[in-house]
Parts: structure tokens; sequence; C-alpha cells
């Protein structure tokens, strides 16, 4: 837990002030023991307040900051699933001809816990009111979605193309001068949200598939690769965010 200022904590100081007055007054502590006694019940109240807070990047933008919690919040919650998924398909793929797929599936939940950070870092390079995002960065953003376009295909391709549509109108943001990175936000929230759909889906199979029929294996291995292809795509987001900053 980092340490925190008490001053910019009415709490903390008030319960400082609480530990004076009955340190001293009504157990009659020493004041050389008493003071440094609230000091410590200060600095150890602001902490704790402090890491009860939600996270903020200060990047003068309410709605921005509020869109950025929201995405944030999802990627925790996704972030947790993915752990609760990988326990369960260790406990459940446990045959030879099933290793395979247990790889896909623990693999496919690392990368979605990388969210959490991926939300924080696309956060970080947005920070400041001067960062909005150019058209040549955001062409060059794009350029990159469609080269995996076209080389894609099923949900991983539609994903792209929604992620294509989105840059596009960035551009046309930007070029209009106005603030693209709501927008850019939103795309990755719409990331997230389909990851989770996806998530979900390989959950229900891993509970309810024949586990030792080839087809259904096959199935599930395909839902996690597509899945490790969603977070590849949160990658793109994010990298081609910190370059153009």
């Amino acid at each position: 837990m980092k340490l925190a200022n008490p001053l910019f904590h009415p709490l903390a100081i008030l319960a400082s002030m609480i530990t004076l007055f009955v340190g001293v007054r009504l157990l009659r502590v020493s004041e050389v023991i008493a003071i440094p006694m609230a000091g410590a019940v200060a600095l150890a109240g602001a902490s704790l307040q402090r890491s009860r807070q939600p996270v903020t990047w200060d990047l003068e933008d309410p709605k921005l900051e509020r869109q950025l919690r929201e995405a944030g919040g999802q990627a925790q919650q996704l972030a947790q699933k993915a752990e609760d998924l990988k326990t369960e398909a260790t406990s459940t793929l446990t045959e030879v001809s099933q290793i395979d797929l247990l790889v896909a599936v623990q693999r496919a939940c690392e990368r979605i816990q990388q969210l959490p950070e991926q939300v924080d870092r696309m956060a970080r390079s947005l920070h400041g009111t001067d960062s909005l995002l150019s058209v040549v960065d955001l062409q060059a953003q794009l350029a990159q979605s469609q080269a995996r376009l076209r080389e894609s295909s099923g949900v991983t391709q539609q994903q792209l193309l929604r992620m294509t549509e989105s840059l596009e109108r960035n551009i046309q943001l930007a070029q209009q001068g106005e603030d693209a990175r709501r927008a850019q936000v939103a795309s990755l929230s719409t990331q997230i949200l389909d990851a989770a759909g996806l998530l979900q889906e390989l959950q229900n199979k891993l509970r309810t598939s024949k586990l030792t029929e080839v087809n259904d294996l096959q199935e599930m291995q395909q839902l996690s690769e597509e899945l490790q292809a969603f977070q590849a795509n949160v990658d793109l987001l994010v990298m081609s965010q910190q370059e153009s900053v």
C-alpha cells in the first residue's frame, strides 16, 4: 500500500486528532508517545483511503476518465473470469489427448489477464490535454489493422472489421480537429466485451461438450485461438497509441 499525504484526507486527520485526544487526556499517555502515534494513525488512514479510491489518470476530461474506469472495471472482471476458467480447465482437461487444448486454454486465459494492465497503459499514454491523436498516427494504425484483416477469417475477421471502421471514424474526428481519444477508448471497451463473450462461450463448451470427441476439442481449440487473436488486437490498439505520444 502506497503512502499518502494525510492533508488530502480529512477522515485520516480526524482519526489522528481523536487518537491524540484519547491518548493524552484520557489515557494520560506522554505527548512524546502520543504525538508520533497520532501521526502514524493519520498516515495509515490516509494511505488506506487512497487505496480504496478509484484509479485516476488526470486526463482533464471527466468523460474520458469515466470511460477508462469503466473499461478498467470490465477488464478486471474479465481477468478474474479468465483465472477461474484456467483453474477449471486444469482440473477438467486431464487426458493425454486433451493436453494441447489445455495449453491453448491456459495461454488464452493468461493473455486475457493482461487486459487490466493494458487499459492502464493506454490511459497513461492518453495523459495530458495535448495528446490528441494525429491523423498520421491513426492512419498507420489503420494500415496495420487492414493488413491483419486480409489475413484473418471468422470471428477474428469480424472483430478486426469493427476495429477498422472505428479507426476510420477516429481519423475523421482527428481531421476535423476533434479529440478522438474517446472513440479510441470506446474501441478498447468493445474489444473487451467481445473477448468476454468468447470467454463465456469457451467456458460453456468446456462444461457441456463431450471432451472425448475430436470435433468438440477442435471447436474449443479454435475458440482459444480466437481469444488470443482478440488480445493481439488489443495489443495493436495500445501499442499504436503509445507510439503516437
